[in-house]
């Protein structure tokens, strides 16, 4: 679960900044605009995640079980939350900060083998997005 949610960010901000590519931006930006286009589902989606299992990780610490007799394999439980939860932030943190890095490396490798071609010079499709970043 915590592999695919994070792959599915990842391929989210590639196919963003892969679209405003193609539409004549510059790689940096392109990669750029991915990564801030995505920042707020990101960080919704892996907060929501890691607020999920916050439970899981707390119920089984001391002191804060107070009424419940210890469950059977809660250590088990601390291990698995505390695990998911810190993947998920690692993972957040790659998300915005290595995988728009990697995008401009391996682009600018792709356009040096095959160069790109423009299929709509002409749209304007991404005109707003590309004056907010040469202002």
């Amino acid at each position: 679960m915590l592999v695919g949610l994070l792959a599915k960010n990842a391929i989210l901000i590639v196919q963003f900044a892969l679209e405003r590519r193609r539409l004549g931006m510059a790689i940096t930006w392109s990669a750029i605009l991915g990564a801030t286009a995505r920042l707020r589902p990101i960080l919704m989606t892996s907060l929501a995640m890691i607020i999920g299992l916050f439970p899981l990780v707390i119920t089984g610490l001391p002191g804060l079980n107070l009424f419940m007799a210890p469950a059977v394999g809660e250590n088990g439980y601390i291990t698995l939350g505390a695990a998911a939860i810190g993947g998920m932030l690692i993972g957040m943190i790659c998300q915005i900060m290595i995988v728009p890095a990697l995008f401009v490396i391996f682009q600018y490798l792709q356009e040096k083998l095959t160069p790109m071609t423009w299929h709509d010079i002409e749209s304007n499709e991404a005109a707003s997005d590309i004056e907010q970043y040469t202002k």
